[in-house]
């Protein structure tokens, strides 16, 4: 059995919250994570798009950095990223049997199995502490507090980069209740960058800053100007605790990726005055310029142009209505869409419908998918008649095959359901099925 299979057998445990299970599985590997220098990075939005110009930018300037972020788009090892690189087959499956190994003994002493995202986590540790990150960027993977990556206990700064409605079922009703889960990343005397603007939200992760004696940075009403906007890349300036940063070519679009900027520029120029890092400008810039979110509005084919955003909650449907409609207005656009039932349907829906009314839907292959009867009864209340597709794939040839009657096809609405279809139009759009 390979080390996805072997990975993929703990999720028979569901995902739970606590950092118990993950303490001790640590413990028996030696704690890798006390060794590592990591920035920890949570956020209902754009924390991914954050890690990616950490990685990138920090990365240009000469430091080997270990990137850990879920979920993945088309192949499990994008979880785990060193040096530029995913991590191999034959590493995972050697790290993977090592947590395996320690996991076995917990079980063998009558304890609770780690869960599929503790296991992960664990390898990750292992592999960055033993192939020698120098920094390590650490998204979340679920809220905060309760998070496996929470387990590390003095990064060098924390982060939250927006705070939205998501997953209200494990994290609160409120935005309050959302942000308490996710200020649990912040460790005492530990440097916080907060990028959220809702009042409510705001106050709880001040107070807690405060409660830890964290120097807080709030610069959700700091400005930045977008110019020479493309649907492809823009340029953005701003000042930063102090110090000017202009004329930033970035290769990721909307108005949110320069809210995204802001935040990983923040961190960096903190542990820069810290002099916990060195930073070359023009370096710095060069990565910037090549980070990219697979899956964020990425375009994948042209004539027409074929589009994938991982859009899947509120405040990514707005984001993904405001990009679509600054660049593509007036344009014939088709939708394709599929969603996992947990989210926020009503909410979704209402962006993705003032794009187009021209709509495929479809199923992510995920347990928690949202089905295609269900979804086209929801569109019909909005008075749009979609089009149905069983699978992704079934989705990708009916785009297809209806290509020539419009200007662009975009697919959105399921992280499951894009990685899927960015293999499948990557590898057969335009080829023949």
């Amino acid at each position: 059995m390979n080390a996805i299979d072997k990975i993929h057998q703990f999720n028979r445990f569901g995902s739970r919250l606590g950092l118990e299970r993950m303490t001790v599985l640590l413990d028996k590997l030696g704690n890798p994570h006390e060794d590592l220098d990591v920035i920890h990075v949570a956020g209902t939005n754009g924390k991914g798009s954050v890690c990616k110009y950490l990685e990138e930018g920090l990365s240009a300037c000469g430091y080997r950095v270990g990137l850990y972020t879920s979920p993945f788009i088309e192949r499990f090892n994008e979880r785990i990223r060193l040096g530029g690189q995913d991590i191999s087959d034959e590493d995972l499956q050697s790290f993977t049997d090592r947590v395996l190994k320690a996991s076995d003994e917990m079980v063998a002493e009558g304890l609770d199995s780690p869960t599929e995202f503790e296991v992960v986590t664990a390898i990750a540790f292992l592999y960055f502490k033993e192939k020698g990150a120098d920094i390590t960027v650490l998204e979340v993977g679920l809220g905060g507090s309760g998070d496996s990556t929470n387990v590390v206990k003095k990064p060098l700064a924390c982060a939250i980069t927006s705070i939205s409605f998501d997953h209200m079922d494990r994290l609160g009703n409120t935005l309050a209740e959302i942000a308490v889960n996710k200020a649990g990343i912040i460790k005492e005397g530990v440097p916080v960058v907060s990028n959220v603007p809702e009042r409510e939200a705001a106050q709880v992760i001040a107070r807690t800053a405060y409660e830890k004696d964290s120097k807080l940075y709030d610069i959700s009403k700091n400005k930045f100007m977008i110019f020479d906007e493309t649907p492809f890349s823009q340029k953005v300036s701003m000042e930063v605790l102090g110090t000017d940063y202009s004329d930033i070519e970035i290769s990721m679009t909307g108005s949110h990726q320069g809210e995204n900027l802001k935040t990983a520029l923040t961190i960096i120029e903190i542990l820069r005055k810290e002099r916990k890092i060195k930073i070359e400008r023009s370096k710095l810039y060069e990565g910037l310029k090549k980070a990219a979110q697979p899956g964020r509005f990425e375009v994948l084919a042209e004539d027409p142009m074929v589009i994938i955003d991982g859009a899947h909650n509120e405040a990514g449907a707005r984001a993904l209505h405001d990009t679509a409609n600054k660049y593509f207005e007036g344009q014939r656009i088709m939708l394709v869409t599929g969603m996992l039932a947990d989210k926020q349907i009503d909410d979704i829906l209402k962006y993705f419908s003032q794009i187009t009314d021209k709509m495929i839907i479809t199923e992510p292959d995920n347990p928690r998918k949202l089905t295609v009867d269900q979804l086209s009864e929801t569109l019909n209340k909005m008075g749009i008649e979609p089009l149905e597709a069983k699978t992704a794939r079934e989705a990708v040839e009916l785009a297809e095959s209806m290509k020539d009657e419009y200007d662009m096809i975009l697919f959105a609405g399921s992280l499951y359901l894009i990685g899927d279809v960015r293999r499948i139009v990557r590898n057969e759009w335009g080829k023949g099925n």
